[in-house]
């Protein structure tokens, strides 16, 4: 990400972070996507949430798996320091997600919940889940159909956008809803990281409606 970009999303959501764990669908959703990841949950052990936030995901995977070893990065820090009070085990990285800091291979489930779309380079981000992904590991995603901007950091009374509108209220935020708003786009768009999409469910939420992916690399099909 360049400089511009990195600031104007970390401050979006250091200015967000006391109200985030308000949404009822922020709540809902990380316990849609826990239950969606976790439904084959042989060989889980290690998880990477990128893009974790206040760590919603990572706390709804522990209560569904308490022995999870689990590992969130964010560039916001006022977002992780929710998540560190939470999850005062978890390790929590303030980092770029198209530059991970992790080894190769280190993780058996990566997670990224409604933050592609924020992402410059998405498809640098999606490189690195593979390259940190160890052998049989998979990625989950939960990425926006269509999505009420008043619900997400918009004005109060936002008419619901279709996925590719700009950054809510403005922001210089970028945004790249367009590239996995559908199972046929997302494949596509991971497609050259060597993953392919093997189940997807949508969750809704009042006018939110979210596709939920599970990814894996197309050699291991």
């Amino acid at each position: 990400m360049t400089d511009d970009l990195l600031a104007a999303v970390r401050a979006r959501f250091d200015g967000r972070a006391g109200e985030y764990d308000d949404s009822a669908m922020h709540r809902g959703l990380a316990a849609a996507v826990a239950a969606f990841a976790l439904a084959d949950a042989e060989n889980v052990h290690d998880v990477l949430d990128v893009g974790t936030g206040t760590g919603l995901v990572l706390r709804a995977l522990r209560e569904r798996d308490p022995s999870l070893s689990l590992t969130g990065v964010d560039l916001s820090n006022g977002m992780l320091e929710v998540a560190r009070e939470a999850l005062p085990d978890a390790v929590l990285v303030q980092g770029d997600a198209t530059a991970l800091t992790f080894g190769d291979g280190e993780f058996d489930l990566v997670t990224c919940v409604t933050s592609l779309h924020l992402f410059p380079d998405p498809r640098a981000a999606i490189a690195e889940w593979v390259r940190v992904l160890g052998s049989g590991g998979r990625a989950v995603t939960a990425t926006f159909g269509d999505i009420d901007l008043s619900q997400h950091g918009g004005r109060p009374g936002a008419a619901v956008a279709p996925a590719g509108h700009h950054g809510a209220g403005g922001s210089p935020s970028p945004t790249h809803h367009e590239l996995f708003r559908t199972p046929e786009l997302l494949a596509e768009t991971v497609a050259p990281a060597g993953l392919e999409v093997v189940r997807h469910e949508w969750w809704t939420h009042g006018d939110d409606r979210v596709l939920l992916a599970e990814l894996r690399p197309a050699s291991t099909r």
